[in-house]
Formats: structure tokens, sequence, C-alpha cells
């Protein structure tokens, strides 16, 4: 009887690339549930919770602010993550976070109010939001490593897109939770409503943790271990070899724009004086635009295995800034068959083309020594003006909130960035995972099993 030669290092078991997808799209979904509750929150209760009710707009474009605060801290954590998840592996970031942000958010829903403690409330709601921020900036990077380097070369797009599906996933079941509670009593709503799917981040946490804790480390971060490819310093690394492709993930990365005004600036204005669309229905757009997005995805992404991602990705970037025009005039007309249709093809269709690829896209531009460094901050720094990009549209809309249309164009012209990054870069579906990122930054990578 013949005995099994023994694995060689980094060697995945079967079955490991769907697992590692499957703890990839569960993490996400748990996790940025959390994250997109605070949008909702953001834009329907903040307002008049933390902030001065006797001045709606101002209260509004501060709760919308703090919003983009968790954006701006997401920079700061992409560093310290990406340096952490390139020298410690990526399990270990993608368990942190997890905690993190379940954590920070059961805090926000035992915060008191404005009505209770005057300013320290919003103070404490921006501290519980940075965390956030700060969480959220190491998950979709760790996950996107983990997922990439355990895929099969010709399948990397497919089952990293399982990550991106598992944010669309927990934003729709935030949008699901919401829908109970935005139609309680104005009263029920304002006092404890607005907290319950916040506490429910306690089984966030507990669920994730078991999940990601059974999960193996990659076999091409454990290779690297074995051979002293791992770096100690991957920030230096990622500055010297790899710095055009770092600029190019940060201009891609603000199409995320498209997603933060269309979950929360439009739901604002829908909901506004100016339109009286009701909180309901435009929830319910959200929700079916995800289910449309949770099916798009996989799609887009597996026909960039076939054609490549950067024209897939040049159909989700500039898609979206026409898309977002209809969809955003479809709101200023108080149809609600215009928003719907629209809202779907929009944000589930048209905009998960981009947001489907751009994991395998990101990703496949650096090596394993940088790569979750490469792509937590790159992504990060774009996101980070994504955030804000809401509180830009807030300010855009003018006094009355309702200039869709140069909102619309606001972000039409934050889409124009991210075509440029694809055009530009590398085609890149077709290279062996181990040979991805050998050529970057116009020279030649160390290889992989080298020691910086």
């Amino acid at each position: 009887m013949s005995v099994p030669a023994p694995a060689s290092p980094g060697a995945a078991p079967p079955g490991q690339p769907r697992k590692a997808a499957t703890a990839a799209w569960i993490g996400s979904a748990l996790e940025y549930y959390d994250f997109f509750i605070y949008g909702s929150a953001a834009a329907l209760i903040f307002p008049d919770v933390f902030f001065d009710e006797s001045d709606p707009a101002t209260a509004t474009l501060l709760s919308l602010a703090t919003f983009g605060v968790a954006y701006a801290a997401r920079p700061v954590g992409a560093f310290f993550l990406g340096h952490v998840g390139d020298r410690m592996g990526r399990k270990k970031i993608m368990v942190f976070t997890l905690i993190l942000m379940g954590v920070s958010t059961f805090l926000i829903g035992c915060l008191p109010t404005r009505d209770q403690v005057g300013t320290l409330a919003p103070v404490l709601l921006v501290l519980c939001r940075i965390l956030q921020g700060i969480s959220a900036a190491g998950e979709q990077a760790s996950a996107n490593s983990m997922t990439l380097e355990h895929a099969p070369g010709h399948r990397r797009g497919f089952f990293t897109s399982f990550t991106l599906s598992g944010t669309q996933g927990g934003q729709l079941l935030a949008t699901l939770v919401f829908l109970p509670v935005a139609a309680l009593p104005e009263e029920h709503l304002l006092s404890w409503g607005w907290r319950v799917p916040f506490w429910l981040s306690v089984v966030v946490a507990v669920v994730g943790y078991v999940i990601r804790r059974r999960l193996d480390e990659t076999p091409a971060f454990e290779r690297a271990a074995a051979t002293g490819g791992v770096v100690k310093m991957p920030l230096a690394v990622l500055a010297r070899d790899h710095w055009a492709d770092v600029l190019r993930v940060v201009a891609g990365a603000l199409v995320a724009s498209v997603s933060t005004i269309f979950t929360v600036w439009a739901l604002a204005y829908a909901t506004s004086d100016s339109v009286g669309m009701s909180r309901t229905a435009m929830l319910w757009v959200g929700a079916l635009a995800n289910v449309v997005a949770l099916g798009a995805i996989p799609l887009w992404a597996s026909l960039s295995d076939r054609i490549g991602r950067r024209p897939v990705f040049l159909i989700g970037a500039a898609g979206s800034a026409v898309a977002m025009f209809l969809y955003l005039w479809a709101v200023s007309t108080g149809s609600y068959p215009l928003t719907f249709l629209l809202g779907i093809v929009a944000f589930g269709v048209v905009y998960s083309a981009a947001n489907g690829v751009w994991p395998a896209f990101y990703g496949e531009m650096f090596s394993t020594r940088v790569r979750l460094s490469g792509v937590a901050i790159g992504t990060q720094i774009g996101f980070a003006v994504a955030g804000f990009a809401v509180t830009f549209a807030a300010r855009i809309a003018g006094p009355d909130g309702d200039d869709w249309f140069a909102v619309a164009l606001f972000t039409a012209a934050l889409c124009v960035p991210p075509v440029i990054a694809a055009l530009t870069a590398r085609e890149t579906h077709k290279v062996p995972t181990e040979e991805l990122g050998i050529r970057a930054g116009g020279r030649a990578a160390e290889p992989e099993t080298a020691t910086a």
C-alpha cells in the first residue's frame, strides 16, 4: 500500500478555495451589516437623536458627516493592519476586524442621546464611528487576499467576488432589519427602536468569530513564511516597487462614491420634504437592488475571468456615471416605479460590474509579500474620499438639498479617475498567481522568496 507524499509547504487542502470564499462572504456580510446600518441611521434617525432638531438641514449635514468620519479613519487603519497582515497573515486580521466592528457597533446602540448628555452624545458617536472605520480598513483587503491566494488561477475573479457579494449581502440584511424599525411610530423609533439593529451586532461578532477561526491561512502566505519571503517592512517594499499601482487603486476606489451617494445621500434626499417619498419604500429600493447585485457580482466577475478585468471594470465605472443621472432624476420625480427600476439598474446591475471585479483587479497588481498592504492602503484612501462624498453632496445640493443634477454631475466626475486607472493598468487575468506583481513601479520586484 503506497503512502501519500507529504504536502509541500503552502499546499492547499482540497475544497479550501470554496471554504475561503464562503468565509469571506459570510464574514463580509456580517461585518458590513454593522457598517451599513450606520448609513441608514445617519440618513433617517441620527439628525433627530444626536443633533440640533431646530435646524434640520444642518443636523442632516452633520449626521452625514459622521458617516464620512469612518472613511477618514480607514487609511490610518489600513497602514497598520496592512503591515500586520503582510507580516503575520491574513487570518489574524480577518478575526480582529470582525470583533472590533461588532463591539463598536454594539456600543453605538448603547449611546446616550443629545437630550440626555448634550454635545457629548455626538462626540461619543464619532469615536465609535472611528473604531468602525479602523475595522473596515482591514476587512476587505484581508478577505480579498485570502480568497485570491486560495483560488485556482483561472477563477480568481469569481472567487474573490464573494467578498463583495458578501458586502452586498450585509447591506441587504441591514436594510431588511431597518424596514420594521423605520415603520415604528416616531416616538418608539427615536427612543429605542433605532438601537435594536446595533445591538444585534453581538450575534455578528460571535458568529463571525467562529467561522473565521476555522479558516486556514493561505498557501501563498505559508509558502512565503516557510521560505523567508515575509518582508520585515511591507510598506517600504510597497513604496519602492508598487507605488504606481497603489495610485491606480486609489483612483479606482473612487468609484465607491456611487455606492455611498446611492445608499445614503439619495435616501436622505428621497425622504426629504422636497420629494416626500416614504422611508419604507426607499429602503425597499436598496433591498431589491442588493438582491440583484448578489447575482450580478459573480456573473460580472466570471466574465472578467474570460475577457479580462479592465473591460468589465470600465463598464461599471463609466456606466455608473451615466446611470446615477437617471436614478437621481427618477427620485426627483417622486415616481416609485421609475425609482425602483432605475435604482435596480444603476446599483444592482451597472455598478456591480466595477464592484464585482475590483477585488481581483486590485489584488492582482501586487505580489503576495505586499498584497494586503497594497490593497488596504490604496482602497481606503480612495474610500475616504467616497465616504465624504456624501457630505459634499449634501453641500452641493444647495440650502434646500434638492439640486440632484449637481450631485449627479459630482458623482460622474468621481467616476473619471477610475476610468483612467483601468485604462492605464496591466491586464492580469491570465497571469499565474505566483507571478503576480513581479514587475511593478517600472522595475523588477524582488522574488517572493527574498527577505527585505
